[in-house]
This record gives structure tokens, sequence and C-alpha cells, in this order.
């Protein structure tokens, strides 16, 4: 039987379903070992190479732009054209092709190979430079280099710790009028989380200006059928 590639079907979702359980008997951050970011990295390389080419089985993995950041791109078109574009941890590359698709000149990566690999093959005549790279160790010469960074679901997948000096590596990358757009799910200040993942409190938008970003727009995005839970939708420029 030919296993169905619609997120919306019952089958597929039967397999998400299955797949994410037994990803969660593996992850160390849902096991008790959150001191260990290589384990954790692991576990990400793990979710590609168990998946074996079904999407089901990546949790993330909707197989279209996030409805928040297709919004966006929609409402921004005209100045989408002909921006330098990072999207980071970019998975199966449905993001990276939104932008690219609005005329944008796309660099996507993902710290993970098989999911690089994934995305060319899923869109294999794509003029997104799709790149295998770390987060925390990028090219030099990607510095000051782009107009618009997309981050959608990278920080809160981290621990909260690593999250300052995520966004201090998003100021170091942009050009000196660029942009940081961030969506990620949402929660209150006080609000208990168990994680992974760990959705961001308001502080965050404090935790950005000491790295040097500041808020130009801050959407608090309620539930509905389309995003599912409560989110953020944020966009920064460097402070100065």
């Amino acid at each position: 039987m030919k296993l169905s590639h619609d997120p919306s079907s019952p089958e597929f979702q039967a397999r998400r379903a299955q797949a994410r359980k037994a990803l969660d008997a593996i992850d160390p951050a849902m096991t008790g070992d959150r001191a260990s970011e290589s384990k954790r990295q692991q576990w990400f390389e793990a979710v590609y190479s168990r998946a074996e080419n079904d999407p089901a089985c990546v949790p993330w993995a909707n197989l279209r732009a996030h409805p928040l950041t297709a919004a966006f791109v929609k409402s921004q078109l005209r100045g989408i054209a002909g921006l330098r574009v990072l999207d980071v941890g970019c998975g199966l590359g449905d993001n990276a092709e939104c932008f690219a698709a609005a005329g944008a000149k796309v660099t996507a990566f993902d710290f993970v190979a098989d999911a690089v690999a994934w995305a060319k093959r899923r869109f294999a005549e794509s003029k997104v430079d799709y790149q295998t790279a770390d987060l925390f160790a990028l090219p030099q010469e990607w510095q000051g280099q782009f107009d618009l960074i997309h981050e959608c679901y990278t920080l809160q997948a981290m621990s909260p710790a690593r999250v300052p000096q995520a966004l201090a590596i998003f100021r170091d990358l942009l050009a000196s009028d660029g942009r940081v757009l961030i969506v990620a799910r949402a929660r209150d200040e006080e609000e208990e989380i168990s994680g992974p993942p760990w959705p961001l409190p308001p502080s965050i938008f404090d935790v950005a200006k000491e790295q040097g970003l500041e808020p130009v727009m801050i959407e608090d995005v309620a539930a509905t059928a389309n995003v599912g839970r409560r989110h953020w939708r944020v966009l920064m420029r460097r402070v100065g």
C-alpha cells in the first residue's frame, strides 16, 4: 500500500504519532539528559536517518511553508524580491522555497546532512543554495551578508541557555539594514514548561536587546486551527 504524504490525512497522522512516540523515547531532553548538547544533536540526526524518506516520521515536516511565514511573505511580496535571505534550520526546505518563489536569493542550512540532501531531492530544480552548516560554527564569510534571516522553530528547539548566543549570531549575520523574522511558539513568563520544545516567553525580547537586536514588530498570535498553538511572529533589527 502506498503511504500517504498528505499531512492532513489520518493515515499520515497515525504514522507521525507512532514515530513521535519512538523518538521521544530516545530524546535526551525527554529522558532527563538535558545537559548533553552533543546527544541532542545526535537525536536530530536520528530523526532523519530513522525516517527513511517518510516525512510523517519528521515531526516538524508539514510539506508546506509555515502558515505565519507564508502570510508574511505574501504581505511583503513586493519587498522580498532580490533580498538576500538566510533560512535557519531549513529541514525539508518548504520555508526556503516560499521565499525563493517570491524572488529572494535564498541560502538555507541545516546541521543535519540528511535533511539538506532530502530538501535537495524534493526541490531538484530549486535556486535555493542548500548547505549543511552548524548555527554555532557558520562560515565566516556569511557575517553581515543577509537582508533577512528567517528562523522558524529553531530557537524553541534548543535549550534556553543557548538562545542568547543564537540571537547574537543572528545579529552578526545581518547586513546594516537587515531584519530577523522569528516564528515560534509563545508562552506566558510564569508558565511552567518541560520541553522540548521550549516555547519563548515575553522576556525573550529583553534577551534579544541585550544581544543587539530590537523588535520592530511583535505579533502575539492566538491559537487557531491554522497554527494550532499560541505563537510569536516577530521582526527584529540590529540595535543602532
